[in-house]
């Protein structure tokens, strides 16, 4: 999470202190002391808890447990946390290096710090703290790093792996290996139908797959992030390195020869080309039963992939969805048709940020189109 729901309107500071807090606003109570119906069966939380995607409910779970380490060392209660408490953290994390990285975590992480011990204390039944003060700290902490030019100030993007990538990518791979035939089918398909890792691993076939006239199919993909079921049209490709089609019918093909013929389409294939082979960490079995691949899985196939190339990036499972939006403007396709071929929705901020500031010169650049349109204007007979 990279963005909060919540808006904070700017509030005047005055002599560099941050304002007392309003007598209608106090410190975080408990709900139930409040309004005696302020609780939920276990299975409304469930049903929470259901609604929570898992890696956003992980990195919450991680952040306040950083959260109460720090509480603990420097004696702050943990919940309900002052107002005071979270500035006070947030200014630490801004001026303290990580082991991993020998650096502070940079503004987005912190945005997503504040979001999980708001959301934590919701989840604990506590009003959240006021976070003003907090917002105030990562505020000038992005402005701090944006006047350097530190590319901190940036969240970092998955790089876009168009065409272009994709084909050097395909070229470093043995096509006549199942692995090989899984790799490029992952990563093309992904790059066709402008999908994340997490859509890409459910693919069943033949379930999520029907054939086209022209040779073609569609592919049914459950877009998450818009929570709805998208048929998205795949064509032929007239360089069969890049055909999509040909690499899912290839890979569908050897799988078939395993005994494979239902099910998962991406699925682990382990160093010795064993499909579905059974995975364990501490002597317990980990992944899906059914052999299909991990959304993680997914993703360090991109990225292996395209690391092989030499070529400088960060490289996901998401690239292939930044590159179809790279290779798709490339050939000058109306950036309408591209959202909705990618299950963006029409409004999406995202899908412009998807578009690179090299995408808008040279040719594109929009002096370079007025300069073109008067030229071609003088050179008509008068």
């Amino acid at each position: 999470m990279s963005k909060q729901s919540d808006v904070v309107e700017a509030e005047l500071v005055e002599e560099g202190r941050l304002p007392a807090i309003p007598e209608d606003r106090t410190p975080a109570v408990l709900l139930a002391d409040e309004d005696p119906d302020a609780w939920l069966p276990p299975e409304a939380e469930a049903d929470v808890r259901a609604g929570i995607p898992k890696d956003t409910s992980r990195a919450y779970e991680g952040d306040m447990k950083q959260f109460a380490a720090w509480c603990e060392q420097v004696g702050r209660r943990v919940l309900p946390a002052a107002p005071q408490t979270v500035t006070a953290y947030l200014s630490y994390l801004k001026r303290t290096p990580r082991e991993r990285t020998g650096r502070p975590y940079g503004p987005a992480t912190m945005d997503r710090i504040i979001a999980s011990i708001r959301s934590s204390h919701r989840a604990a039944g506590y009003k959240p703290p006021d976070t003003m003060g907090a917002r105030k700290v990562v505020s000038g902490y992005r402005r701090e790093l944006s006047e350097a030019q530190d590319p901190a100030a940036t969240p970092k993007k998955a790089s876009a792996a168009d065409r272009s990538v994709l084909a050097e990518a395909l070229s470093h791979l043995d096509r006549n290996t199942l692995v090989g035939k899984r790799d490029a089918a992952l990563m093309l398909l992904g790059h066709a139908i402008a999908s994340r890792g997490s859509e890409l691993a459910p693919l069943n076939w033949p379930a999520s797959f029907t054939d086209l006239p022209d040779g073609g199919f569609t592919v049914r993909v459950y877009r998450k992030k818009r929570k709805k079921w998208q048929d998205v049209e795949v064509l032929p490709d007239p360089d069969r390195g890049l055909c999509t089609v040909a690499a899912v019918r290839d890979l569908v093909e050897a799988l078939a020869h395993e005994g494979h013929t239902t099910g998962p389409l991406f699925v682990r294939i382990d160093q010795w080309g064993y499909m579905g082979a059974e995975m364990n960490r501490k002597g317990k079995p980990i992944g899906a039963p059914d052999g299909r691949i991990s959304i993680n899985g997914a993703s360090d196939i991109v990225s292996r992939s395209i690391h092989r190339t030499g070529l400088p990036g960060k490289w996901t499972s998401h690239s292939l969805r930044r590159g179809l939006v790279k290779s798709a403007r490339a050939a000058g396709a109306d950036i309408v048709d591209i959202g909705r071929h990618g299950g963006w929705d029409d409004r999406s901020k995202a899908l412009i940020g998807y578009i690179d500031e090299e995408d808008s010169t040279g040719d594109r650049s929009p002096l370079s189109q007025i300069a073109k349109k008067a030229a071609a204007r003088r050179e008509e007979p008068t």
